[in-house]
């Protein structure tokens, strides 16, 4: 069984999905990440995610981009 990593609940942060266990916004990795950070230095912000969850929610991420390639064609970039 794999263990969960993200939880979408109305009573938590009004449905915002957050890593599973925490109150912390999913999107919060891809901000950092984005604006330059290392995941290390989000990790050190948010020390109730472990790593493993949140190297598997980027490689999930990945793959949901990969897997929809279609949707974005061959003339078409993001």
């Amino acid at each position: 069984m794999r263990e969960k990593l993200i939880n979408i609940d109305p009573e938590i942060l009004s449905g915002t999905p957050v890593f599973y266990g925490t109150r912390v916004p999913v999107k919060n990795l891809f901000d950092y990440l984005e604006s330059g950070f290392s995941l290390d230095d989000f990790l050190r912000n948010f020390p109730g995610v472990e790593k493993d969850k949140a190297v598997r929610v980027l490689e999930l991420a990945g793959k949901i981009l990969i897997s929809n390639k279609e949707y974005f064609g061959t003339e078409n970039t993001l």
